[in-house]
């Protein structure tokens, strides 16, 4: 076992980051970031993964070099993350919550966490929808959705108030606002279809 290199504790963030998302109020895990961020920029750059940190949201992840970054030898890699869209709904969901998030950030001075309540949040999901719908199927396709976004990290049950959702900075991140005009959009077409 002396092989082994010696214990650095900046692999403790790589994992975090390989697991998902650091935010700022993880304060442990922020400081070793930011202490050891160039070290696992070019860690992470060798395996075809940018880091990403916004100091002003409070949030760090990992993306996948795009196709075109992937030369000079990165096209050879594996893809670490594989790319699977969301489906219609989940994709609904993504634009009322990011409108939402949008919102919060303009409207709501008073709170540091966007977190919008099931009822409010099915309000504005079955409006989507012709109203002859059946509410008991839409009120469990939105749950079902807001269980998909969870996964992945877009959102998170909010324990302080049961039924409630909080709106996770990462899907802002994820999303931008011009990205939410092209879902927008692109939503718009499939209802078409």
């Amino acid at each position: 076992m002396s092989d082994i290199p010696e214990f650095r504790e900046r692999g403790i963030v790589a994992v975090n980051l390989l697991q998902g998302v650091i935010y700022e109020e993880q304060a442990d895990l922020w400081s070793l970031l930011l202490s050891n961020e160039s070290d696992l920029s070019e860690y992470f750059c060798e395996i075809g993964l940018t880091l990403i940190i916004d100091r002003t949201e409070g949030i760090a992840y990992l993306r996948q070099f795009g196709d075109e970054e992937r030369t000079g030898g990165y096209e050879r890699l594996p893809r670490l993350f594989k790319k699977t869209p969301l489906s219609y709904k989940p994709t609904l969901l993504c634009v009322l919550l990011r409108e939402e998030y949008r919102k919060f950030e303009e409207e709501d001075l008073d709170n540091e966490r966007c977190v919008i309540d099931v009822d409010s949040l099915f309000e504005l999901w079955k409006s989507c929808f012709p109203a002859n719908s059946d509410e008991v199927i839409l009120r469990k396709q939105l749950i079902t959705a807001l269980n998909q976004l969870e996964k992945i990290k877009f959102v998170a049950t909010f324990k302080e108030e049961p039924g409630s959702w909080e709106v996770r900075k990462l899907l802002k991140a994820r999303i931008p606002i011009d990205e939410l005009e092209h879902l927008r959009d692109r939503l718009i077409a499939n209802e078409r279809e």
